[in-house]
């Protein structure tokens, strides 16, 4: 069982996209995670390029389908797909649906995922995210008890903070999602929000130690199945950063947070 560390693109898109996958390679990490403009050929073909010169690997992310109206959703997320296949990505972490859809809308949704999925070859996982239809441990349990096949990336983060809990009354749809976890965003969420402002401090020891519980059980998992795992560090810049008002000073630095995070991680896996 392999287990490798990816770089979020997220917070460093401004940064171009050669030197961003030397500063990947140059803090250790083993890949990247990233999503594309859908319609800019240059843009995906650059970023595949300076990849593949690198021997950078890289998980395909979407998130920006939100369309209200759900038959155009379906549509728009189809399209949305098709466009990270195209880049051979080792698979798809999806942010997926809208959380006020109906569960028959949303598993539509799902659904149209999984078709994509068998033609093309690429495994299509769903991340656990607020606004999606996987926003809270309770409603992403009626899910995967609906589907045995749904797979998803573990990200308890949003679901901390959407239950202003630590999740240990709802132990049970954690335990079912642990099981269904083939790719792990590794944030630490507490009971106000989806990201501490540094995992490093000791007021948040209670959240980081929660959620280094759940990825053991995780890597656990994955070992007892002879399967590997990604993980990639997720936390974000701002407005996902505690900030300074007014002048929007981060209160740490997201990139070091990561590293970090992924060094802990490498660490405790050894």
């Amino acid at each position: 069982m392999k287990i490798s560390y990816f770089c979020p693109l997220w917070g460093s898109v401004e940064m171009p996209f050669e030197a961003f996958c030397d500063q990947v390679l140059e803090a250790g990490y083993d890949g990247i995670e990233l999503s594309y403009d859908r319609g800019d050929e240059t843009q995906r073909k650059q970023r595949v390029e300076a990849m593949k010169s690198r021997g950078i690997a890289h998980v395909g992310q979407h998130w920006q389908t939100v369309n209200p109206d759900v038959e155009a959703h379906i549509e728009e997320y189809k399209q949305q797909l098709e466009w990270i296949i195209g880049t051979e990505p080792l698979y798809i972490n999806s942010q997926t649906g809208r959380d006020w859809f109906s569960f028959e809308d949303n598993q539509r949704i799902i659904a149209a995922a999984k078709e994509m999925s068998e033609v093309s070859g690429v495994n299509i996982i769903h991340e656990t995210h607020r606004g999606k239809f996987s926003y809270s441990a309770a409603v992403m349990h009626r899910f995967l008890e609906a589907d045995p096949e749904l797979r998803i990336t573990f990200d308890a983060s949003h679901w901390c903070c959407v239950s202003e809990t630590l999740l240990e009354d709802q132990q049970d749809s954690v335990a079912l999602a642990i099981s269904r976890a083939d790719h792990i965003h590794a944030r630490v969420g507490f009971q106000e929000g989806p990201q501490v402002s540094d995992p490093r401090a000791p007021e948040f020891s209670d959240a980081l130690n929660a959620h280094l519980g759940w990825w053991d059980q995780i890597v656990e998992c994955k070992k007892a199945a002879n399967e590997d795992l990604i993980i990639c560090p997720e936390f974000g810049p701002w407005p996902y950063i505690p900030s300074v008002p007014y002048t929007l000073q981060p209160l740490c630095d997201q990139w070091d947070t990561n590293v970090y995070m992924m060094n802990l991680l490498r660490e405790s896996y050894r």
